[in-house]
């Protein structure tokens, strides 16, 4: 495994860190806690040592089984990536910037974007008591709330770094007006964005900017989600209330499945799966600080781990590049 320092912060983070997400349940049609957990050990015993989570992944549940699974682990070796600002209990008494209906077990739970000083004090307490912890290592916001002066959300920030509660903030989906903004009152050390082999929009303006100011990019859904496993195109099936069934909708799914196949003779020549090239090209990528990859068993967390056992060449990244550059 590869370690890298996270932006301006002191945090020394795994370049694959276990994305959390999928473990939680809702939105991916359940869980298994056995697995899940089994995923989380795995993947440490493998050198991930980072693990990134938030309260609306499970509504909980995601922030419980890490929890569980890293409470025989020596703490200071595995680093908690967590977030707030997502609310789903109606704690918010209907303030905040509503977001869209989640599927819970075919229940519609509407989710708002809610980051008021008083709510992200509650929501980081009760993480820490999910987490079984005193700390956490990097808080971010999870989304923009128009409805919240980002001065005010920062301001509990400032707390809880004052508290020792988080030892480094950063913000998630945050553009760069909005992460100018929030640096007038605390250092962002990281914005957690989206970015894929399909999604490469912040190369444009964010990724020039943050590497400008030393701020590091954590790149979630390098995966989309599972689509460039390949496993879809395949005889996989996706249960009726995953809502990549919605999700995957919105690709060319004809290119992106020639993509695939045209990057499987790279792989196979490597003795490496498509999963592992597509993270692995993800991760040398300018400004991409680290990776998530979300596992739902031991031995997809394995899978993900080796990822860094391997390198490519500059005429290797050439023909995935222009293997990419075919889908519009």
């Amino acid at each position: 495994m590869e370690y890298r320092k996270l932006g301006n912060s002191e945090l020394e983070l795994s370049t694959i860190t276990y994305g959390a997400f999928a473990i939680g349940g809702t939105m991916w049609a359940g869980t298994d806690k056995k697995d899940s957990i089994n995923s989380i050990h795995a993947s440490i015993d493998h050198g991930v040592t980072t693990i990134d989570t938030a309260p609306f992944y499970g509504f909980g549940l995601s922030e419980e089984m890490i929890g569980e699974a890293i409470k025989s682990q020596d703490r200071s070796k595995v680093q908690l990536l967590t977030k707030f600002g997502l609310v789903w209990d109606g704690s918010n008494n209907g303030k905040g910037d509503y977001f869209f209906d989640a599927d819970d077990n075919g229940k519609k739970v509407p989710i708002y974007k809610y980051s008021s000083k008083q709510n992200v004090i509650k929501e980081i307490e009760e993480s820490l008591k999910r987490l079984q912890t005193d700390y956490i290592d990097l808080l971010q916001i999870h989304w923009p709330d128009v409805t919240t002066p980002i001065s005010e959300t920062m301001e509990a920030v400032e707390t809880l770094i004052q508290q020792g509660k988080i030892r480094a903030f950063g913000v998630s989906n945050y553009n760069v007006a909005q992460i100018q903004e929030a640096q007038k009152k605390v250092q962002i050390t990281s914005n957690q964005v989206a970015y894929s082999m399909l999604n490469r929009k912040i190369e444009e303006e964010l990724i020039p900017f943050t590497l400008a100011e030393n701020i590091g990019i954590i790149a979630y859904s390098p995966m989309e989600r599972g689509l460039l496993t390949g496993k879809y195109f395949l005889d996989s099936k996706l249960k009726e209330n995953d809502h990549r069934n919605g999700y995957f909708g919105k690709f060319d799914l004809q290119q992106v499945k020639t993509l695939i196949e045209e990057l499987s003779s790279l792989a196979h020549s490597k003795h490496i799966s498509i999963s592992q090239l597509v993270l692995r090209w993800t991760t040398l990528q300018k400004g991409i600080s680290i990776v998530l990859a979300g596992a739902r068993n031991a031995e997809q967390a394995i899978s993900n781990a080796k990822t860094m056992d391997f390198d490519l060449s500059s005429s290797e990244l050439e023909f995935i590049n222009l293997a990419i550059s075919k889908v519009k």
